[in-house]
């Protein structure tokens, strides 16, 4: 009798762990399209770009740019070039990624008030992106392969959406977050809703998919907000004019660029 029931015993624990692995698995691929969707859309892309920084006060600052992006591999290194129009205090500023998945992320950034090209600190990518309640690895993204996901419910709804929420905590000591709550969208797999926790489960950010539209036959996050809880803050972006697959190529992300914009997509 006492075989029979260590026998049950090791089939259930057997059971319930492979119900973990199997959730775990389902997890990191769940956050792996979502990535894809989000960051890697097609080939390569343009698209002009209106951020609003609205203050607790409810005062409006304005930002205008244009946003190019080439991924050279897919869920794999890519690279961002921004150029700003709007306002004239960080008119012709420019900022550019070389997104690598395996280390740190290249970043510069071209001032031209004092014509200068900065390096970015690798310890600089949780900082605003020009004032604004998006970090710099927001606009880039940070690589599913730096945390561990846990599929936490399958049956969640953001308005009228069926989505996956997973729970990503970070393998190595990270300033972000530590806990990231994501509603990932069943169908299109683009992330609607992230909640950004510290290590007191204190509330930090909040990311929301205002709008989601299909470009091209892609389905694209075409108004975005994050709103900073502690500064009681938020932005919101708008995407306008997005243009697939346009034939960006590699040459145009080099510090070359970042003084010289491309004029044939900066207009």
């Amino acid at each position: 009798m006492r075989k029979v029931l260590n026998t049950l015993v090791i089939a259930v624990v057997a059971l319930f762990a492979g119900t973990t692995l199997m959730a775990a698995d389902d997890a990191v691929e769940i956050m792996k399209k979502s990535h894809l969707a989000y960051y890697y859309a097609a080939d390569n892309g343009v698209a002009n770009i209106t951020m609003t920084i609205i203050n607790k006060k409810g005062k409006e600052r304005l930002r205008e740019f244009v946003m190019l992006r080439i991924d050279l591999i897919e869920g794999g290194e890519q690279k961002y070039y921004t150029y700003f129009k709007k306002p004239s205090d960080v008119s012709r500023l420019t900022f550019m990624v070389w997104k690598n998945p395996k280390g740190n992320d290249d970043r510069w950034i071209y001032v031209p008030a004092v014509d200068l090209i900065k390096r970015i600190s690798a310890d600089d990518k949780n900082s605003s992106f020009v004032g604004s309640d998006f970090t710099y690895e927001d606009v880039s993204g940070r690589h599913w392969t730096e945390d561990t996901h846990t599929l936490v419910s399958v049956t969640e709804t953001t308005g009228e959406r069926a989505t996956f929420l997973i729970s990503s905590v970070p393998k190595e000591s990270y300033k972000g977050f530590s806990e990231k709550k994501v509603w990932i969208d069943k169908v299109s797999y683009l992330p609607l809703r992230e909640e950004y926790y510290d290590s007191k489960g204190k509330l930090l950010r909040v990311f929301t998919a205002d709008k989601i539209e299909t470009v091209e036959g892609v389905a694209t996050i075409t108004q975005r907000s994050m709103t900073n809880e502690k500064k009681k803050q938020h932005t919101t972006i708008v995407f306008d004019n997005i243009d697939y697959n346009t034939g960006v190529t590699d040459k145009i992300f080099t510090e070359r660029y970042l003084k010289n914009p491309p004029r044939q997509y900066i207009k």
